[in-house]
């Protein structure tokens, strides 16, 4: 109830307030922030995946200037030798208002990210655009064999079905590219997996049946059950550094992320930036006020 509650009030607050949590987790507001901030992370042995803010549109002119300022980012970061790929949300292109158009609007981002020889992962949301966004996932990859990924959620009970129905898209040369993470909406129990554990026997479910399939796990999470039962994992299936990652957020748990570093796993860092933080930070909030405790700590501590 105490969560709810700060979660409800921290969107009224003024912004300079929630920035002081906030920009632990934000990279900048600006495409400079962000190159800077990756290029550090790269100087740690780091790769990065970034990704502009902002989500759920109401115009498709909105959905145009997120493509344009989405190309602009891969020509800066890829000037700027940043060693890292992108991560984009359908919905931001307009997926909600025109599924056509969002489909061009996010093909011509990854023809501009493919001709870098880079990727781009499809970021998945809430379940009403799930199929949506496997449907595009499938029809980019037939013609982007390795220049796009897509994300799935292991708290959602149809994951790991999911996952075997893209089979017949994968093979050795063009592997399926999952991020495999928990699950951040709010879902009802009747699709989605309600309990700590349950969410996380499924997660790791979900990776066993990529290694098995020979399928490259993006493995996005920053729990350490998690992160060890994946270490058990890679060491049952002699799976080979190249063939999988890990990833975490920015700001998010980095002496873990060190010591996954530090045993030799290839390591990915989200790189959030833009001017819509705001939204995204509270609305985060809204969807699991769990983060509202963490938040208030953050604030006390930094005073």
């Amino acid at each position: 109830m105490i969560n709810k509650f700060f979660a409800g009030i921290l969107p009224h607050m003024p912004k300079k307030l929630v920035w002081i949590f906030s920009k632990q987790y934000i990279a900048g507001e600006t495409v400079e922030e962000a190159i800077i901030n990756a290029k550090k992370l790269n100087e740690q042995g780091l790769l990065t995946t970034i990704d502009i803010l902002g989500e759920f549109i109401t115009t498709l002119e909105e959905a145009e200037a997120n493509k344009l300022e989405y190309l602009e980012v891969i020509d800066a970061a890829e000037k700027a030798g940043v060693d890292g790929n992108y991560s984009l949300k359908p919905t931001s292109f307009g997926l909600l208002l025109d599924e056509r158009i969002a489909y061009k609007h996010i093909r011509e981002v990854v023809v501009k990210a493919a001709s870098f020889n880079n990727f781009v992962r499809i970021d998945m949301e809430d379940s009403p655009c799930t199929d949506m966004e496997l449907d595009m996932y499938r029809k980019l990859k037939k013609e982007f064999p390795v220049n796009v990924g897509l994300v799935v959620q292991s708290y959602l009970k149809r994951t790991h079905q999911d996952i075997k129905d893209l089979k017949d898209i994968n093979s050795e040369d063009a592997p399926v590219n999952l991020r495999v993470c928990k699950g951040i909406y709010i879902e009802p129990e009747e699709i989605a997996f309600q309990k700590y554990e349950d969410v996380n026997t499924h997660f790791l479910a979900d990776i066993e049946l990529m290694f098995k399939e020979g399928m490259y796990p993006a493995i996005a999470t920053h729990d350490i059950p998690l992160v060890e039962g994946a270490y058990k994992l890679l060491e049952k299936y002699e799976i080979p550094k190249e063939k999988y990652e890990f990833q975490m957020l920015y700001g998010v748990t980095p002496a873990l992320r060190q010591s996954i570093l530090d045993r030799g796993h290839r390591m990915r860092v989200y790189v959030p930036f833009g001017k819509q933080w705001f939204g995204y930070s509270t609305r985060r909030l809204k969807e699991n006020p769990k983060m509202a405790g963490v938040v208030i700590k953050a604030l006390f501590k930094k005073g």
